[in-house]
This record gives structure tokens, sequence and C-alpha cells, in this order.
């Protein structure tokens, strides 16, 4: 099976990659809908309870001061540095990605060639404005008050994620479909593919024939689906950087 991973990504020039929360366990992040995932012991704050409710912004800076704290100085490893090397070679026509880690931009993924469909945790944005600003200088802020942070125009800050009952950004949806659509090859890394519409962007990508890879510890939505060309059920970690050191020394 790893054999035939080679092969696919030896043979691919525009490879869509398509990433989950698996991809970076190794980096010490967990993965939110695993058995000891966040979402087993936090209640999220929905978009909507964020803008009608300060008790409830609180309550989304202190959880994401938590977050940051045990987990912000995360480091990208072997699985985004390697495809990092596919980029640079000029065989990724785009990584999706649903993680908030920031990591495959850590790695040197480049901004024409990432779609982070869920946002980043990396960025402060303001919900009137739009700017983008660092993490830290608002986290100290929220550190010293307790008051959840305001943006110079008023409006409200929040990491530049997309919380749950938020919409999704349609430009950053359309480059992820417009690459499905120009793809040879669909790979899904680290991810349960059971949130959608995310999940669906690869699947997009089958529907002209391409080649359908999934690397996955346990099973996924797509298991059962005949467009899956090669299921490798195990630690993409332990798999992926290796096939592609092989793929380009082929």
């Amino acid at each position: 099976m790893i054999d035939k991973l080679v092969d696919l990504i030896t043979a691919a020039e525009r490879i869509l990659v398509f990433t989950g929360a698996g991809i970076s366990t190794a980096s010490g992040i967990p993965d939110y809908r695993g058995p000891q995932g966040v979402w087993k012991t936090r209640t999220p704050v929905f978009y909507d309870e964020f803008m009608t409710s300060v008790d409830r912004r609180r309550d989304y800076w202190q959880q994401k001061m938590e977050d940051a704290e045990e987990w912000g100085a995360a480091e990208p490893n072997e699985v985004h540095r390697a495809l990092v090397r596919l980029e640079r070679v000029d065989k990724i026509e785009m990584v999706v990605t649903q993680n908030v880690d920031g990591l495959h931009a850590a790695a040197g993924t480049s901004r024409e060639k990432l779609v982070e469909i869920h946002g980043t945790n990396r960025e402060i944005e303001c919900q009137t404005c739009r700017e983008r600003s660092a993490p830290e200088p608002h986290f100290a802020t929220f550190r010293e008050t307790g008051d959840p942070p305001l943006c110079h125009c008023g409006g409200y800050l929040k990491p530049a994620t997309i919380s749950f009952g938020q919409n999704l950004r349609a430009d950053e949806m359309a480059r992820a479909f417009d690459a499905a659509d120009r793809c040879d090859l669909a790979m899904a890394l680290g991810s349960t593919l059971t949130v959608n519409p995310a999940a669906s962007v690869p699947l997009y990508a089958t529907e002209r024939g391409t080649p359908y890879v999934i690397v996955n510890r346990g099973e996924t939505a797509h298991d059962r689906l005949r467009t899956v060309t090669l299921r490798i059920d195990g630690d993409v970690g332990a798999i992926v950087p290796g096939a592609i050191e092989r793929a380009l020394a082929a």
C-alpha cells in the first residue's frame, strides 16, 4: 500500500491535499474530535452568543487564552514540512486544511497554495472592520483586565477562526473547490472527513475520476466510497513523510 501511495505521488503534478487534526497531534495539539478531544470536555461558544453576550465573549477569550498557553508554541512537524517540499517541486495544487493551528503557514506553505477553511488562531480579526492583528497584545490585555478586547473601531475582536454557527468564507471555499477541479490527485490526511462542507472538497475532485487517497488512523466517513483509490489506516506522521521522500527521489 505504501508503494502504491509513492507511485501515485510520483505520477501526480497537481496534488490537492486535505488535512485534519490528525496531522498536528505530533506537534502536541490534540485531536478535537477524538476520544479525548477538546469538544468532549468543553462547551463551545457559538458565534451568535459571542456577538450578543459579553459573558460569552469572556468565556470564549478565556478558552482561547488557555489554548494559546498550552499549544501556542507548537511547531510544525514532518508532515507539514514534507508538504512544503512537495510545493517546492511544484507538485502542490492546494493545501486545504480544517486546522486552525496555523502550522502549515508556519512550516512554509505559501499563502497562494493554502486554504484555511476554518480560519487561524495565529491572527485576531475585528468582526466589524475585518482588520487583522497579532494575538499576543490582545491576550495580554485580556489577562490584565479580564475584559474581552475591542478594536480601535469599537468592534469585537476574536481569533480569526470560524466559530460554531458562523458562516464559512465563500471566497476561501471557492478557492478550495477550484483547486479540486484542477487537481490530478486528492489526498486526505489525518481527517475523519465528517465535517461538511469541508469534507466535500476532496470528493469534488473524484467526480472527474481523480485518484483519491485517504491516510488516517481510525475510520473515516469516506472509507466505503467506491471513489476511494487507496485507503491506509495508520499514523499519518509515520507514513506520509517517508512516502513523499521516496516519491521525490524517484
